[in-house]
């Protein structure tokens, strides 16, 4: 018996990393998945290994509205509910103090990781209604640290998307629908490859060595690692929890 068995699950940022081992882990653990994203190809190739009987994509920009109102909404119709809702989309920006931040990288950080995680909760709390269900957003450790210098949008962005998580959970814990954040450390993930490139295009990898010098268990996570955080707070064993910041970042928060 799945932990997830009979429930249906929708997943943004769904075709790589921490989305990617999300959805196979669920599907695994006897979940319908709904998987929304930018990258059509990813998404109908992840369909493909997961069995079409288990999954359907569509594709969706997080930061407008009607992109969010049509993915729940295809994915009550494909598999009857939404019980698990992963607010995972999220963009990295640029590595740049705050005087030379560009606005126009400013404003798309913003746009994903904080109007996109608004609009995903205002269209999947009130299908929830009734019934109840889990929703876990996908922030950082950057959500309760300011981590380096160089990425105040992106650190601004996550505590935001931790203060939401919060007002969420106190809105809608009488509908039983638990609301809570998995906060990940630098994780093997495309979006990290993309961070040691911004702070040094000519030597990322002596940036990742930085990095990992810097983690007390000296590695980066593995999306798996991350995905099973969010499969407990997505399945019943976490019926008690909402509200909560969960860490799963091999030890850098506790410095």
């Amino acid at each position: 018996m799945g932990r997830l068995d009979g429930k249906v699950a929708l997943i943004t940022g769904a075709g790589s990393g921490i989305g990617l081992a999300a959805a196979t882990r669920f599907v695994k653990e006897g979940a319908k998945v709904m998987l929304a994203g930018r990258r059509r190809a990813l998404l109908s190739e992840l369909v493909d290994e997961l069995g079409p009987t288990n999954a359907a994509y569509a594709t969706a920009d997080v930061s407008k509205e009607e992109d969010n109102q049509t993915i729940v909404r295809l994915c009550v119709e494909k598999f009857g509910s939404l019980d698990v809702f992963l607010v995972n989309a999220g963009f990295e920006g640029a590595a740049a103090l705050i005087p030379d931040y560009p606005m126009d990288v400013f404003d798309d950080v913003m746009a994903i990781n904080v109007r996109g995680v608004f609009l995903g909760l205002k269209y999947a709390i009130p299908v929830m209604r009734g019934k109840g269900g889990s929703i876990v957003i996908t922030s950082s450790i950057a959500g309760i640290k300011g981590r380096g210098v160089e990425n105040s949008a992106y650190v601004a962005s996550k505590h935001a998307e931790v203060g939401m998580m919060r007002t969420a959970a106190l809105e809608n814990a009488s509908d039983n629908i638990r609301v809570n954040c998995v906060l990940p450390g630098p994780t093997e993930t495309q979006m990290m490859r993309s961070i040691e490139t911004n702070r040094s295009a000519e030597a990322p990898d002596t940036i990742k060595d930085m990095i990992r010098a810097g983690i007390p268990l000296g590695r980066y996570s593995t999306p798996e690692e991350i995905a099973n955080m969010i499969l407990f707070l997505a399945s019943d064993e976490s019926a008690n929890c909402t509200g909560g910041v969960y860490v799963s970042d091999g030890g850098l928060s506790a410095g």
